[in-house]
């Protein structure tokens, strides 16, 4: 299979690794909008700005240039560009006639001079508006970028409403060290992959004031019931948030040590400030800049997220690290 990875980072080139392995078997090529970047990681043959020391497999190739001669060239399209631009790329590519899939996790932001009735949408719903005719799909789940690139064991979930998407995906993925499951509930996949990240700074900051490991289970467990009341009511199915894409990516990104939105939290514990964490981190940190959607779009749907909510008062500076403790344990009695 020819497979075309859109986006160099340190995921779409773990990605474009997997897939170009002799075990995988694909000829895969990595397009880096930085045309000096790509020569460099073709010379090189490794990502050394995200991936440094991990070697590319013969099969794939760097390149950059025009974009759609490189989708055309491909039977498989994966975007792995941040969610701000996956609008300008599904437009670019909307009449393309292979299937393309993107790997961002999120709701996309509001512009600041939009409607007060706008609300941030989910990569399938951007996809609806700007490419209805593509098919498509999103490759999701619990993953840390370096740890698929060294061909460490990880499962992954293909979602699309159309099974030949599920099923190209689960080919060019799956293999070795790579397990991937089809899913048609892309609304679920989308949206545990949107809230993992808002909680997993709350949970960092709980493993930052050590409250304890009782206190990080019910951190958990409880944002999990947030991300799956918001999911049903966008009109998800709740077996999926059991799953790798819910749980799975919620318990690595609240716990894993390669996490940045849990170091985001880590740090805010020390008291650095909000700046300081993520000027510290390097990468991106999704959810901070996605917090503020996840909540938008929960209160539109009437659903209530306190620990969201939390996360968003404490990123925005209404309350102080310890307020936003005492926050949600005064909250009132309630049924599980």
């Amino acid at each position: 299979m020819k497979i075309t990875v859109f986006g160099a980072g340190a995921w779409g080139t773990a990605l474009a690794m997997n897939a170009s392995t002799p075990a995988q078997g694909h000829e895969v090529r990595l397009w880096a909008r930085d045309a000096a970047q790509a020569r460099s990681m073709q010379a090189q043959r490794e990502n050394a700005r995200y991936l440094p020391g991990l070697g590319f497999p013969p099969a794939l190739q760097a390149v950059d240039g025009e974009a759609l001669t490189h989708a055309l060239w491909a039977d498989l399209i994966v975007l792995g560009v941040p969610m701000a631009a996956l609008r300008e790329w599904l437009a670019l590519l909307r009449e393309v006639r292979v299937p393309v899939a993107w790997l961002c996790k999120g709701f996309e932001a509001v512009a600041a001079d939009a409607p007060a009735s706008a609300h941030g949408l989910l990569a399938h719903e951007v996809c609806r508006q700007v490419a209805p005719g593509l098919h498509c799909g999103v490759l999701s789940g619990p993953s840390f970028a370096a740890e698929v690139a060294r061909q460490q064991p990880t499962a992954l979930v293909a979602a699309s409403r159309h099974a030949e998407v599920g099923e190209l995906l689960v080919s060019a993925f799956h293999g070795g060290a790579m397990r991937v499951y089809a899913n048609t509930d892309i609304v679920g996949v989308e949206v545990g992959g949107a809230v993992k990240n808002v909680l997993a700074i709350a949970t960092g900051l709980c493993d930052g004031l050590q409250l304890g490991l009782n206190a990080r289970a019910a951190l958990i467990t409880r944002g999990l019931a947030e991300m799956t009341r918001l999911g049903l009511a966008l009109g998800a199915q709740a077996r999926t948030f059991m799953g790798l894409s819910g749980l799975g990516d919620l318990v690595l990104t609240a716990t894993g040590d390669l996490s940045r939105n849990r170091k985001v939290g880590l740090l805010l514990a020390e008291g650095r400030t909000l700046e300081q964490a993520v000027a510290s981190l390097g990468h991106v940190a999704e959810g901070v800049y996605s917090a503020r959607t996840v909540l938008a779009r929960a209160r539109l749907a009437k659903v209530e997220m306190p620990i969201t909510e939390t996360v968003v008062d404490l990123l925005d500076g209404r309350l102080a690290v310890d307020q936003a403790v005492q926050r949600l344990m005064a909250r009132d009695p309630r049924g599980e």
